[in-house]
């Protein structure tokens, strides 16, 4: 499921120009990807936008890029003053947020392109890519030319303005209506603003139905001031620095938390699991990290407290990982806290 390749036959290789024919000016591969741009005559809206960005040296620079060039007509078909809205210089952030979405790192020829199912873009969100009734669509655009290949790159022509995220990773957890809980812990734990900062990161999302599989009174009781710092510390159990997408998330051994603890995932009769938790839906964008959300909540493991005096016994929450299936099942159990 998670690393599924889409693979293009050969009729739908030559209807996305995979050879280059009359799609490429014989001297095209000798100038840089903005020159040949500008000199297609299609790609106005395009080269303005780049200079309003201060992306115009960049993309003259070695790279080399592969950029997806939306038309003239594909930013007309935006709705009405959004090419405006993204050229003024107080919204350049965001326009270089939208243009850079447009871009990727390296040469990736078509040929490359059919093979893949995502690519990380310079924004650092992923484009989303497949082949239906023998085009090749990148998120809802399609590639209507392709391997114009310039002096540092290669453009793929797209017929539409491909729009990242611009939901932190908060919002779009809001937005999809299946982590109140999650969210309410954040803003109890005070996590909030770091989880919308401009540091990226990867969070494994609790839904909802996770949280309620938690012994009965345990969110209630993590939610009241006093368990401040233990919420805090199971939730960021769930957060990696930086973007980590699906196929990295398998193909890497351990992943290490902002918490300092370690994250395993796993495959297991043909489901992805976490520390157990099973991963329901992967790399979703939002502006500043990628969400993966799971189907149970992780708990580091407990803390060693050196003592001498006994407190009072608490309930602890202890998480059971079946060796067979890997799902995850939770008993609470009487502990003994401490004081020196």
């Amino acid at each position: 499921m998670l690393n599924r390749r889409f693979f293009l036959s050969a009729a739908a290789v030559a209807a996305i120009g995979l050879t280059q024919g009359s799609l490429i000016a014989a001297d095209a591969a000798a100038k840089d990807i903005v020159t040949t741009a500008v000199e297609a005559g299609s790609f106005k809206t395009l080269a303005a936008a780049l200079k309003a960005a201060g992306l115009v040296e960049t993309l003259q620079s070695k790279g080399p890029f592969t950029v997806l060039a939306p038309t003239d007509e594909a930013f007309a078909n935006l709705p009405a003053g959004t090419v405006e809205m993204l050229l003024k210089p107080e919204n350049k952030a965001r326009l270089v947020s939208v243009l850079t979405y447009h871009v990727v790192a390296g040469n990736v020829a078509a040929a490359q392109v059919v093979k893949l199912n995502a690519a990380a873009t310079v924004n650092g969100q992923r484009v989303n890519i497949k082949v239906e009734d023998g085009h090749v669509r990148v998120d809802q655009a399609t590639v209507v030319k392709a391997d114009i290949h310039c002096s540092n790159g290669i453009i793929h022509v797209i017929d539409q303005v491909l729009l990242p995220s611009a939901d932190s990773i908060p919002a779009t957890a809001s937005k999809a209506g299946t982590f109140k809980t999650l969210l309410a812990a954040a803003k109890a734990a005070g996590l909030v603003e770091v989880l919308a900062g401009d540091q990226p990161l990867t969070v494994f999302a609790p839904t909802d139905e996770a949280f309620a599989k938690l012994p009965a009174g345990t969110v209630e009781s993590l939610l009241k001031p006093e368990n401040k710092e233990k919420l805090a510390a199971i939730l960021k159990f769930h957060v990696v620095a930086g973007r980590v997408f699906s196929n990295e998330v398998l193909s890497k051994a351990e992943l290490k938390t902002v918490q300092g603890g370690t994250l395993t995932a796993t495959m297991k009769n043909g489901a992805a699991t976490i520390n157990g938790a099973g991963l329901i839906a992967t790399d979703i964008d939002a502006s500043n990290g990628v969400i993966h959300v799971i189907d149970s909540v992780m708990l580091p493991a407990a803390a060693t407290v050196k003592t001498s005096h006994v407190m009072q016994s608490q309930p602890t929450i202890v998480s059971n990982v079946c060796p067979t299936s890997g799902r995850v099942t939770y008993s609470l159990v009487q502990t003994r806290h401490f004081r020196r």
